[in-house]
């Protein structure tokens, strides 16, 4: 259980999304109201380059040992944003200790470590500790006015969805070796990264599960650059992938980190009987909607600004058609943890949620691998569809 507030926070990982949560973090309760809080304490290996991160991010202290860290008293919540293969041991232990948990999607690097961390966070749970995993899109205004503009019916009954998610910032054969492109540290490559997002969208927006899943995956550069001469990338660059999800309702997604002229392109197309959604991550302030109930002759996609206060989160910022930017996402996605802790309610996406999304990205993998259509069965298990 938690301390009176103000909530000590501690954060483990300072680079890409270690800034991305630190600019969450040091902006939350300068816009929304939330329970106080503390930066205390910001943790990585390097301690000069941690003290310099934590310095510059706003928090009191740098740290190099996590496990130090989550034993401090004066720690109520961890924040991870260490790579993948360390979600598993850290979210567990931190949970054990009392902590309330965030951690950067995926949730985990294999379907093991994930169900081991939604049995931590059940656990953890029956003594009031939540967790949470981070989904950031969840938290685009646009998404979210998108969610309830299908949970009100207006799309009808959803026939299917496309996702497409593309960057290019591995398009150059000499882009050097990253931990992203092993498989002992990143799980799995485009796939985990970016097509997870889709996935969770594709489930969160329309809420229906996937039932079935085919896919392929390709490394197009099959070594890169490293420290000591070429290593072989042991992950995906790009995924395809098709699903059929509860409600009869049928899926595809694309991921690609070689798209050429892609920077971060998350576009989402919802089709239902009475309308239509198109969203593209690169406007993140618009989407387009059909009304497909109309007289032909006023049917046509139409785009709305989601900039009024009315749309979700927008009234703690700017004025209608000002827009807010990627980074905000971040912000509402602190903003709901902290309500949620407050509150005493299970925040969403909850690891079980993020267990969902990694059995599909198993299912995924293990299609590619051997050329099937996999059921995912009671979620928990999958089998080859005869015939296919």
């Amino acid at each position: 259980m938690s301390r009176p507030v103000p909530l000590g926070v501690a954060m483990i990982g300072y680079a890409f999304m270690g800034k991305a949560h630190s600019n969450a973090w040091r902006n939350v309760a300068s816009y929304f109201d939330v329970p106080a809080f503390e930066q205390k304490v910001l943790v990585g290996r390097e301690p000069e380059q941690v003290a310099e991160a934590a310095a510059k991010y706003g928090w009191s202290e740098a740290a190099t040992d996590w496990r130090e860290v989550i034993a401090r008293d004066d720690i109520d919540i961890v924040d991870i944003c260490a790579p993948g293969w360390m979600h598993a041991e850290i979210a567990i232990a931190a949970l054990g200790a009392g902590k309330h948990v965030l951690v950067e999607k995926p949730l985990a690097n294999t379907l093991a470590e994930a169900e081991a961390m939604v049995a931590a966070a059940a656990a953890a749970r029956a003594r009031g500790v939540q967790s949470m995993v981070g989904f950031n899109y969840r938290r685009v205004p646009a998404l979210a006015l998108a969610r309830e503009l299908i949970a009100e019916g207006r799309l009808g009954t959803i026939r299917h969805v496309r996702a497409a998610y593309l960057q290019d910032w591995l398009v150059d054969p000499d882009s050097p070796m990253t931990w992203r492109l092993r498989k002992e540290t990143a799980g799995s490559g485009a796939l985990g990264d970016i097509a997870s997002h889709a996935i969770d969208q594709i489930q969160h927006l329309t809420g229906h599960t996937v039932l079935e899943a085919s896919g392929v995956l390709k490394t197009f550069v099959a070594q890169r650059p490293g420290p000591h001469g070429l290593e072989d990338v042991t992950v995906d660059d790009a995924v395809w992938a098709t699903f059929w999800l509860t409600g009869d309702m049928g899926a595809s997604v694309e991921a690609s980190r070689v798209a050429a002229g892609q920077k971060n392109s998350l576009r989402i197309e919802v089709y239902g009987t009475d309308g239509a959604l198109t969203f593209d991550l690169e406007s993140l302030n618009e989407l387009n909607f059909l009304d497909a109930t109309a007289p032909v002759r006023e049917q046509g996609f139409r785009r709305i600004l989601v900039n009024e206060p009315e749309h979700p989160y927008m009234d703690a910022w700017w004025p209608q058609g000002h827009v807010i930017g990627w980074e905000h996402t971040f912000t509402h996605q602190i903003r709901d943890f902290l309500l949620a802790i407050r509150n005493g309610e299970a925040p969403s996406p909850s690891f079980d949620e993020g267990l969902q999304v990694q059995r599909v990205l198993a299912a995924v993998e293990e299609s590619a691998s051997n050329k099937s259509t996999l059921t995912v069965v009671d979620h928990k298990s999958f089998a080859t569809v005869e015939g296919a």
